[in-house]
Formats: structure tokens, C-alpha cells, sequence
């Protein structure tokens, strides 16, 4: 079963990097980020629902309602801003950027635990941090002179998607003690699609089922917001954690390789170079924690629980009892 875990792990990691480069040539034929945003997340809603009512999880009565629509309502917050700011970063840098710069979100989720003493810092934990910033410095690019690879927007939309994801999953461990996993993602998925309606075109993304790409749309939001959650999460159930440590480096591998071969978009050495400190600091950091967590990229200043609790608590009995 481990052998099968990790394959879904594999998986929803490999749609997760994919993801990206399907945005990446949507926009290049004119779809706006805000759109193809707003249909990741509407196709993904589709999907959840689909799983919460083939399971009947739809008729298992949540703990607290009240907690359960609150921190979902969350989530929904921080997959909208992740899903835009995502994709705003690509357009503005490259998939292999931006898909690098949201991977290493963990270390500024450690930063703010620092400061609010949450966590003490640690050799490994500094250490982490200081090659993350290099990495970034030299990914990004914004010491050498009359580079244009990378704008300041790129970097920033790029850093506030991983920000987002940090807020949705410290939102999505929360509800899930309240209620269960498709219904979470159901929600937060729903509500995001909402979220974004103000900041779309909304003309040009009720154009989308009657244009030549609609298909490409459907995969887009079967991949990134259908299928990818349900191998993360049935995989997870079955998988090692570092094994699943390792495992996550496929997703911005995946967006790197995309935008190499099918779009053309080339990193340089000091670039790759940078792509590789960020990867090895995360891996090293998940490795330090010697645990399973419901997803691969949980922000690891978040990580407060043992595995003692993680095992009693009803998230992952929920879990278990899908599959």
C-alpha cells in the first residue's frame, strides 16, 4: 500500500506542476489570470461536491457548523488569493518562478512564528531560512542589473500566493475538526469562485464554454482542483512522511520542466541555482519534522500538534474512513 501512496502522492503533485503550465499557455492565448483562476476554482467546486455526495459524507452532521462555515470560509479566503496571486505571478515572471516562489512559503510562515513566539529558532530552522533567501535573491534575480526576466510584481504576486496557501491550510486543519474533508474543500472551493467574481472578467469568462479552448479549461480545472486533491489526500493516507517530504519537490519540478519544453521558457544557472537551494532548504525542514501532515505543503511554522494528537483527532479518522 505505501508503494501505492506514494504514487497518488506522485501524482497530485505532477497535476499540481502541470496546472501551471496549462495557465501559463492560456493566458498566452489571451485568457486573463483572474479567468482562468475563476474556472480552476469553479470546475474543483464541481468536482468536491461530486466526492462529498458519492461518499455520503453529505449526510454526516458536522460537529460545529458554526466552526465548520467559519473556517471554511477561510480557506475559501486564502484558495482564492492563491489561485490569483498564482497565476498573476506567472504572467508576470515564469511558471518555474513562480511555482518556486509559492513552494517556499513555509519559511516566512516560520518568520511570523519567530516574531510572535510561537516557535523557537532553531540552527537547522535559521539556517533554512537564510539559504531560502538566497535562493530566492538569486531565482529572482533582483541583484543583476537590467534584468527583466522577473518583475517586482512577479515577486510579489509569487510570495503573496504562498502567503494565501499558508492561510488555507491553516484554515483547512482547523475546520477539519468540525467536519469532513470533501465538504471543507466543497465549500472553500465554492466560496472562493465567489471571491473572485469582482476581479474577473466576467464577459470573457461566460465566453469560455464556447470557445476553441474550453476543453483545455476542463482539464485545467480537473487537474488542478479535481482529481489532484483526491490523489494528495488518499495518497497521504498510504505514504511515508519523508517520503512525502521528498515526493512534494515534483510540483515545481514539474511546472519547471512544462515551461522548458512546451513553452519555452528558460532558466539560467544562477537561476537553477537558486531553484535548487529553495527545494533542498524546504525538503530539509519537512524532513525535520519526522511526520505526517494532511498535505505535503503544510506551512511548517503551523505544525504545533504531536503525532500522538494528529492521530487521535477526527481529521484524520474522517480521512481514513474515505478510503
Amino acid at each position: 500500500m505505501a508503494q501505492w501512496g506514494t504514487l497518488l502522492v506522485i501524482l497530485a503533485a505532477l497535476q499540481w506542476g502541470i496546472t501551471g503550465g496549462l495557465g501559463s499557455q492560456l493566458m498566452s492565448w489571451g485568457w486573463q489570470a483572474e479567468v482562468i483562476s475563476f474556472w480552476r476554482a469553479m470546475v474543483g467546486f464541481i468536482c468536491m461536491l461530486g466526492w462529498m455526495f458519492l461518499l455520503g459524507y453529505h449526510k454526516r452532521p458536522a460537529d460545529s457548523t458554526r466552526g465548520l462555515l467559519g473556517w471554511s470560509l477561510l480557506a475559501g479566503l486564502g484558495v482564492a488569493g492563491n489561485f490569483m496571486f498564482y497565476f498573476k505571478s506567472v504572467n508576470e515572471s515564469s511558471v518555474a518562478v513562480a511555482a518556486t516562489l509559492m513552494y517556499s512559503a513555509p519559511i516566512f510562515v516560520y518568520i511570523a512564528s519567530f516574531l510572535a513566539r510561537v516557535e523557537k529558532p532553531t540552527p537547522v530552522k535559521l539556517g533554512s531560512i537564510v539559504v531560502v533567501m538566497i535562493g530566492i535573491v538569486l531565482l529572482t534575480g533582483v541583484l543583476q542589473s537590467g534584468s527583466a526576466s522577473v518583475t517586482p510584481l512577479g515577486i510579489a504576486f509569487g510570495l503573496l500566493a504562498g502567503v494565501s496557501y499558508a492561510v488555507f491550510i491553516f484554515a483547512f486543519k482547523s475546520a477539519s475538526r468540525h467536519g469532513s474533508v470533501p465538504g471543507i474543500l466543497a465549500i472553500a472551493l465554492g466560496l472562493s469562485t465567489l471571491i473572485m467574481v469582482p476581479f474577473t472578467d466576467m464577459g470573457q469568462a461566460i465566453a469560455v464554454p464556447f470557445a476553441d479552448e474550453w476543453w483545455v479549461f476542463i482539464l485545467f480545472g480537473l487537474v488542478g482542483g479535481g482529481l489532484s486533491f483526491y490523489c494528495y489526500i488518499a495518497g497521504l493516507r498510504h505514504s511515508l512522511p519523508s517520503v512525502a517530504s521528498i515526493v512534494a519537490m515534483i510540483e515545481p519540478i514539474t511546472a519547471t520542466l512544462y515551461g522548458l519544453l512546451i513553452l519555452g521558457q528558460g532558466l539560467d544557472a544562477m537561476q537553477i541555482g537558486g531553484m535548487v537551494l529553495i527545494l533542498l532548504a524546504i525538503t530539509v525542514l519537512s524532513l525535520a519534522q519526522n511526520r505526517p501532515d494532511v498535505l505535503l505543503r503544510m506551512p511548517l511554522g503551523l505544525r504545533k500538534d504531536t503525532q500522538e494528537t494528529c492521530r487521535r483527532s477526527r481529521r484524520n479518522r474522517q480521512v481514513n474512513d474515505a478510503f
